[in-house]
């Protein structure tokens, strides 16, 4: 398990190499979920995602014979931009793998940084892939499975809880929501809230159509699953057994949103608070009216905004698809 010792560590590591980004009070999802807001906007994130811290934390550990090999991430987009981008400003060669349905602002992100990128069918097979190419002597920098990585990802929620516990009564938050993906931001962020704020309830949040950890709770360990939500930020194949034990322990459960949701939650961030996120933190909107529903009206909500990596033309386009207004 990883420890708050481990996350300062990563944050004294990566310091210098990220932004300290700001925790703010949201008035406008305050009126439009009827309960206090914070929001930790990660989206401000050096290459628009909370991905650049693990990637840094691990960058920054590695032996000369691992940097001269290359580096290796796969990814659904943002693990993907921040590798390519944070090795090149330290000078290590990269290659991301990614399925095509990535976004395309993530494909241009990764060929404009100078990493050699390789595309799949699908996230199944690009994780395949990534095995390959690791046997081939490239440093794997994995989006979760790695307690360095977990430990710089869970920096967002060192940060998140000494500024609120800075604002006093006026910071107070019952409840932190955070997306998962393969689970190494969550993880992270409720190892750091368990040790700073300990009373603070940790739910994870997912689409349908990429249950990896929650179909893990099911079953009691990670398992397999098949991805079709078009949040591809989200869609790894499995959690890993690192990441799940630390969601069993550590977090209050992990609530389940539709695609439509998730992307009619981008324009509510963009309406109400002002900000223009991914569907991997718009989901969180939904997900906090079934927390409120579960916990009562006197909750007051922390909310991770984990990245801004979608272009206006996704949302558009997902919008008509689901007849969203």
């Amino acid at each position: 398990m990883i420890g708050i010792s481990e996350i300062q560590d990563a944050a004294a590591r990566i310091a210098g190499h990220v932004v300290r980004t700001p925790t703010v009070p949201s008035p406008g999802l305050s009126t439009l979920l009827g309960a206090p807001v914070s929001a930790k906007l990660e989206l401000l994130q050096r290459t628009g995602s909370f991905k650049a811290r693990g990637a840094t934390a691990k960058l920054l550990t590695l032996t000369d014979a691992e940097r001269a090999a290359g580096v290796l991430a796969v990814s659904g987009g943002n693990h993907g931009i921040a590798l390519a981008h944070m090795a090149a400003a330290l000078h290590i060669k990269a290659t991301v793998v990614m399925a095509r349905t990535a976004p395309r602002r993530a494909v241009d992100l990764v060929e404009a940084s100078g990493a050699s990128l390789r595309l799949t069918d699908g996230m199944a097979e690009a994780f395949a892939l990534t095995e390959r190419l690791r046997s081939e002597g490239l440093t794997l920098v994995h989006p979760f499975d790695d307690p360095l990585v977990i430990a710089g990802q869970g920096t967002v929620g060192l940060e998140f809880a000494e500024d609120l516990r800075g604002a006093g009564e006026a910071g107070a938050v019952t409840d932190v929501l955070v997306s998962i993906g393969g689970g190494g931001l969550v993880a992270g962020v409720a190892a750091a809230f368990k040790a700073l704020l300990p009373g603070v309830r940790i739910w994870g949040v997912e689409t349908v159509g990429a249950t990896a950890m929650a179909d893990a709770l099911a079953a009691g360990g990670p398992v397999t699953v098949p991805l079709s939500s078009v949040v591809t930020t989200l869609s790894a194949p499995s959690a890993s057994r690192l990441t799940y034990d630390h969601v069993a322990a550590l977090v209050e459960d992990v609530l389940v949103v539709s695609d439509a949701e998730a992307v009619q939650g981008v324009l509510d961030f963009a309406e109400h608070a002002k900000v223009w996120t991914e569907p991997a933190a718009g989901c969180l909107l939904p997900a906090a009216r079934q927390v409120l529903g579960r916990v009562g009206a006197d909750a007051r909500l922390g909310l991770v905004v984990c990245g801004g990596n979608a272009t206006t033309v996704d949302i558009a386009e997902w919008a008509r698809r689901f007849g969203l207004d």
